[in-house]
């Protein structure tokens, strides 16, 4: 019976002792924090979150930027650290243990570094070393420095564009001058400052301060070539304010040279040389010109009347017979002209320039005593 007995509290006492719940198991973590210039990084706010079930928990660096937590479930975390600008860095699949304190180390600065090379198309793997954290940190501030440059250059640029539009050359000038400072290699710029030099001799009171402007606006469009030769429309322009200065043949090589490099639109550079050759008195040259317009586009209206128009003051008149006798292309010229624009606004005048041409100019001597 006693032995039965005793078998009887034993089985109790196992029963008894089975229905306790299993004890929790905890790990430690600790780790240190590195900021961003290589100084440790005290008062950082660390944040340990469980990525396989919820749970969350927070703390702060010391004064040698260290931190430390007991009593972590065990289980896998993923460590972040917020930085000075507000943003997260974070390490994750970081399984705590029983025997010793999982080890998270944070460097910021590295991170940085590794981060700042890629953006310069670098890739660096492990550690870097102080020698490639100069490298890198020397590589930064270059590019901060252009990055600053550059958004200078666009503040200008737009207030210059800004000036231009509203025609106001006094702002526009020293706006391109000083965005021409920031990068001297921008032809654009030079393209822009002589827009700025051609209008503000438009607005000239007299001729010598409109050959000033234009010697500026000369010398602009000269720096734009030398930095784009290929560019149609710098040669275009450069032409203009050559002639517009006198330069006649440099302004005629100048436009040549647009419409070889581009051909589809030579007629247009003609007509523009044209133009300022009749704005200078040269009408000689301008005939040459027009004449040159209408031969590299066959369809350019304007062209042919303003051909014809130039010619008209080349006629002369038959003293025998009274009769105009126009310069030779006259009246064809301003015929295209019609069969190009019939309605155009400058038919009207077209027409009547033909029938005078046609007509006899009649003159009379009135000798009368009245």
């Amino acid at each position: 019976m006693l032995k039965k007995t005793l078998a009887l509290v034993s089985l109790g006492l196992f029963i008894v002792l089975g229905s306790h719940p299993a004890m929790a198991q905890f790990g430690q973590m600790r780790g240190t924090v590195i900021n961003e210039d290589g100084t440790p990084f005290v008062g950082a706010e660390v944040h340990i979150d469980r990525e396989d079930i919820r749970g969350h928990y927070e703390l702060k660096t010391d004064k040698d930027g260290k931190f430390f937590h007991a009593g972590l479930p065990l289980g896998r975390y993923t460590v972040s650290v917020v930085m000075s600008n507000g943003q997260k860095f974070s390490i994750g699949n970081i399984q705590t243990r029983m025997q010793e304190p999982a080890q998270v180390d944070i460097n910021l600065q590295q991170e940085r570094m590794r981060a700042e090379a890629a953006a310069a198309g670098v890739q660096i793997e492990g550690e870097l070393s102080q020698e490639q954290i100069e490298a890198i940190e020397k590589l930064s501030a270059e590019r901060a420095e252009q990055i600053k440059q550059r958004q200078e250059l666009a503040g200008r640029f737009e207030e210059a564009m800004t000036a231009m539009a509203a025609k106001d050359y006094d702002m526009a000038i020293p706006a391109f001058e000083a965005a021409a400072e920031v990068d001297p290699t921008q032809h654009v710029i030079f393209a822009q400052l002589g827009e700025a030099f051609s209008g503000k001799a438009a607005t000239a009171s007299n001729s010598a301060e409109k050959k000033e402007w234009y010697d500026k606006a000369a010398a602009s469009y000269e720096k734009s070539l030398t930095l784009k030769p290929e560019d149609p429309s710098y040669h275009n322009n450069f032409a203009l304010a050559l002639a517009n200065v006198g330069k006649i043949t440099e302004a005629q090589a100048e436009l040549e040279k647009a419409a070889e490099l581009d051909p589809a639109n030579g007629g247009r550079y003609y007509f523009n040389l044209g133009a300022v050759l009749i704005n200078t008195g040269n009408v000689d040259a301008a005939i040459d010109a027009f004449r040159k317009a209408t031969e590299s586009d066959s369809n350019f209206a304007d062209a042919f009347y303003q051909l014809g128009i130039t010619l008209t003051g080349q006629a002369t008149v038959d003293n025998a017979t009274g009769t105009v006798v126009p310069a030779p292309g006259t009246v064809e010229a301003l015929q295209r002209y019609l069969e190009l624009a019939p309605d155009g606004p400058n038919a009207a005048a077209a027409k009547s320039l033909i029938d005078t041409m046609s007509g006899d100019v009649t003159t009379s001597i009135d000798l009368s005593n009245d």
